[in-house]
């Protein structure tokens, strides 16, 4: 198993703990680096300079990775790495649309939960007054912080890092740092709903709820449960694939667009393969389980 990918293999318990090295904390190395290969390509629909800034600031595996110095890496094998950067591409493709549009409509709130390795705060041109909050575990944004202020660089918008584990009291946390509930805020869920079990993932969508007035917006990252044969064949191997399966919860769970609807919002969902085909592009993999979401509270 490459290194870079060793830290990934634990087992998920309601408890555990990370740093941007090891379990969930680790997988924002993993997506930064498929975005930063996924993005060179002429074509690419997205491109995250900032990604490489955070490979190759960790260093070791992960910065040879970028230098082709690993060629057996996951990352950059016909039957899940082309597949995996591509989709990471895509949907920050997805996520940067929805947050220009947002900020079109006049939304200068805007909320990243488990915002990881997340650079939009540097790299989308913000309009005045626009106000960004960042939530993760202490360790990784600290990792982030010191990353790019070693290369000298600052956010475009105000930037407000909240250090809270969101199986914590998260939206005090939030509203400590600044966050205004009466203000129409823009929310973005990336990556994050597939390590949560449905019980958190409903009380996540709850604490949303509660703290949104009317024209704020959600856009969410879903997959549909796998089915069981298949994580089973997957936690066999000793690759990518087992170890990822080991992080997420695959559990029965709400469908966000049919959740918020029931709670008088508005949305639309589109599955990852429509999305890359509406872009101009052919999908890499034939099927895929990941679909957007996007929800507006009228």
């Amino acid at each position: 198993m490459p290194a870079v990918i060793a830290t990934l293999a634990s087992m998920r318990t309601d408890g555990d703990s990370w740093d941007i090295n090891t379990s969930v904390g680790s997988t924002a190395l993993f997506v930064a680096a498929a975005r930063a290969l996924g993005g060179r390509a002429a074509d690419a629909p997205a491109e995250d300079p900032f990604a490489e800034l955070f490979v190759r600031a960790a260093g070791g595996e992960w910065a040879d990775l970028l230098d082709g110095r690993v060629p057996a890496h996951p990352l950059l094998s016909p039957e899940f790495g082309i597949q995996f950067q591509q989709h990471q591409v895509a949907r920050t493709r997805y996520f940067d649309d929805y947050l220009h549009t947002a900020a079109a409509a006049g939304i200068r709130q805007v909320v990243i939960l488990a915002a990881g390795l997340d650079a939009r705060a540097y790299r989308l041109p913000w309009p005045e007054g626009a106000v960004v909050y960042e939530l993760d575990r202490p360790p990784v944004l600290e990792f982030k912080r010191e990353t790019l202020a070693q290369a000298g660089l600052d956010p475009i918008a105000e930037r407000h890092e909240v250090p809270v584990d969101l199986r914590e009291d998260w939206p005090k946390a939030l509203c400590d740092s600044g966050f205004d509930p009466a203000v129409p805020t823009a929310w973005l869920v990336e990556g994050l709903l597939i390590y949560l079990s449905s019980a958190a993932q409903d009380q996540l969508f709850d604490a949303i709820v509660s703290l949104s007035t009317p024209g704020s917006r959600v856009a969410i990252e879903q997959m549909d449960p796998l089915p069981a044969e298949a994580v089973a064949e997957m936690a066999e191997h000793d690759d990518a694939g087992s170890d990822w399966v080991r992080l997420i919860y695959n559990d029965p769970r709400a469908e966000a667009t049919e959740w918020f609807a029931d709670r008088g919002w508005t949305g639309e969902r589109i599955y990852l393969n429509d999305y890359i085909r509406d872009l101009g592009h052919t999908p890499a993999a034939q099927q895929s389980l990941i679909n957007l979401v996007t929800v507006v509270r009228p």
